[in-house]
């Protein structure tokens, strides 16, 4: 099951240093790696990265980074500083800055995977058109990763949606790091396009992203054993094949 469990993200969406230190407490030894987003990074900042480094957690720092091209490479030297193991920028941000975080993230001390997102997993298909999209948001994602591809970067964040594709086209070239997971029977919530573990590593994922349908279960620990299980058969399966 380790194998199983080193691919499984918990997304820390949670208000402050207290709830996200008690999930990290709960939740060691049953998750892979703890993602500090927008919320809870805004709120406590790297000392809470280096409180979860501190206490043997690996660190997924999903800052979604969009700038001008120096702007992002200084955070993204910032944030591998901090020994974070991976940091996700929008590859709508264009080569040049995706070019500049790849070479900020090469010239790091500490070695980050440097994921760039495609289309976000609550952008629903209906959206595209009203956010200047033209086509769908399969050909849009499929380009932001040709984009990305061709700057450097080795990961991408996208939706299983799109997941079989591009890992048709890339191979192990590329590591694919999926959110809007949701088990079997959870709720979608705010994400509109959506996959159950299973569904995701047989199209492909090498990481996925967890949320809510674990921390917000009575049991988060024994939540996340579930999914990893899922994740073990998975793999298994697709190891027959």
């Amino acid at each position: 099951m380790t194998e199983a469990r080193s691919r499984l993200i918990v997304a820390l969406d949670v208000p402050d240093r207290t709830a996200a230190l008690a999930a990290v407490e709960r939740l060691a030894g049953h998750v892979g790696i703890f993602k500090l987003g927008l919320q809870i990074f805004t709120r406590e900042g790297p000392a809470l990265v280096r409180e979860i480094a501190h206490r043997g957690g690996r660190v997924f720092l999903d800052l979604k980074l969009h700038d001008i091209p120096n702007t992002v490479a200084g955070a993204v030297r910032s944030a591998c500083s901090l020994g974070v193991e991976m940091l996700t920028v929008h590859a709508s941000g264009g080569r040049k800055m995706l070019e500049a975080a790849h070479d900020a993230a090469r010239d790091a001390p500490a070695p980050t995977l440097l994921l760039a997102v495609t289309a976000l997993t609550s952008i629903a298909p209906e959206d595209a058109h009203s956010i200047g999209i033209q086509g769908s948001l399969a050909s849009w994602a499929e380009r932001l990763a040709d984009l990305a591809f061709g700057a450097g970067l080795r990961g991408l964040v996208t939706s299983a949606h799109e997941l079989p594709y591009l890992r048709g086209k890339f191979g192990d070239t590329m590591c694919f790091v999926i959110p809007g997971i949701r088990p079997s029977g959870a709720a979608v919530q705010d994400q509109a396009r959506t996959a159950t573990p299973a569904d995701a590593i047989r199209a492909g994922a090498s990481y996925l992203v967890v949320g809510r349908p674990i921390l917000e279960a009575s049991d988060p620990a024994f939540a996340a054993d579930q999914v990893v299980r899922e994740i073990a058969t998975a793999l298994a399966q697709t190891q027959k094949q």
